[in-house]
Parts: C-alpha cells; structure tokens; sequence
C-alpha cells in the first residue's frame, strides 16, 4: 500500500489509481503517450470500425458513436476489464474533417484552417460489464496564416497523413498554433480529465 507523507494511509484520489488495469482501444501512440503521462497502466487493443460520418450526422453524434462503438468492438475479448475509447475530429464551418485520404486532401484541410480558429472534438467512451458512460470535449484552436510553401513543406513531411485536421499540435505544426482554447490533451487527440471523470462515474479505479 502506498503512503502519503502525512502517515494517514492513501488518499481517496490514490487508491483510485491503485487497482484496476485499463485497456486502450486505439492503435494511436499519442493517445498511448497521454495516458502513459496521465500514470495509468493499461493493455492496448485497437478497435477496426469504420469511421465515416454518417448523412446528416453532427460531429458530437459522430465522435461519440465511434468512440462508443470501438469501446463494445474489443469489449468481447476482454471480459472484464475497463475499455477506454475515443475517436476525435476537426469541424470548421459545420465540415468534419477526419483523417486525410492522401496528400492532396491533407493540403486542402491545411488550407481551410489556414489563419482561422477551428474546432477539436474528441467523444471518449468508457465501458466495464455491459455498463458504459461517454462525454464530449471540444477545444477551439487558432491557427496562422499558412503560405502554399508552408502548406506544402508540412504534407512533405508526412506527418498529417494519420492525423484529424491533417495536423498534430504536439509535432511540427506546433509552430502554426497562435492559440488554444481549452483541454490541450484534447487536441493531442485525448482529453484525459474527461476519461479520469467517466472512470469516477464507473467506480471503476485504474492502476497506475
């Protein structure tokens, strides 16, 4: 049992952090990364769903019917354990925009956020025994002004080719970010407030 320094034993919080092992449902090492930086231990277990928006569908009901809909995809093989899943998109006027197709639609996403703010919205789904919560988090994210030479050098590099928005805040495209607004985890791709606030809900106490 750990101890804290007043020799009272574990708080609440601690013993949260204690116990249960959670799975991550995602193939993607940034969510892997923030959880790892979060404390949590956890078994990785990508989901494979189609992530296509559906006709019609808002942006909050597609994140949260994907990250729902990864959390019950592994859930069969791994009877009892906590399943935490998420799924995360850009929306700038009313478009979602997932991850890029190829090179050409990167640097058409890259240019329509280009010195605009846009926002980043993340559902994450928890699930233990058949019980499960979700929730949302959004964050608004300003980006420069983009030259075609900038737009072009980025797609060069790669990185926007597995990313929503054709962007990662955490690598290269750092240096077009003026502002965030909001969980900066989220952006990453993991709002981990949101996941620790659905595993109280739960009762569930991952380990750390």
């Amino acid at each position: 049992m750990r101890r804290g320094g007043s020799g009272r034993g574990p708080t609440a919080a601690q013993c949260i952090i204690d116990r249960v092992r959670l799975l991550l449902a995602s193939s993607s090492p940034r969510r892997a990364d923030l959880m790892t930086s979060a404390g949590f231990a956890f078994d990785v277990a990508p989901a494979d769903v189609d992530e296509r928006p559906l006709p019609g569908e808002t942006a909050e009901a597609h994140v949260i019917r994907l990250a729902t809909a990864k959390s019950r995809a592994v859930t069969p093989a791994h009877a009892g354990t906590a399943v935490v899943a998420a799924d995360t998109v850009v929306v700038i006027d009313g478009a979602i925009l997932g991850k890029p197709a190829d090179d050409d639609e990167a640097a058409a996403m890259l240019r329509m956020l280009s010195g605009r703010t846009h926002e980043v919205l993340t559902g994450v789904a928890v699930r233990r025994a058949g019980t499960e919560r979700s929730g949302i988090e959004c964050s608004r994210v300003t980006f420069a002004e983009l030259t075609a030479d900038e737009v072009a050098w980025y797609v060069a590099s790669g990185e926007p080719r597995d990313k929503a928005g054709a962007y990662g805040v955490q690598g290269l495209a750092a240096r077009f970010v003026e502002r965030v607004e909001g969980s900066c985890s989220n952006v990453v791709g993991l709002p981990i407030a949101l996941v620790y606030r659905l595993l109280h809900e739960l009762e569930i106490a991952p380990s750390g």
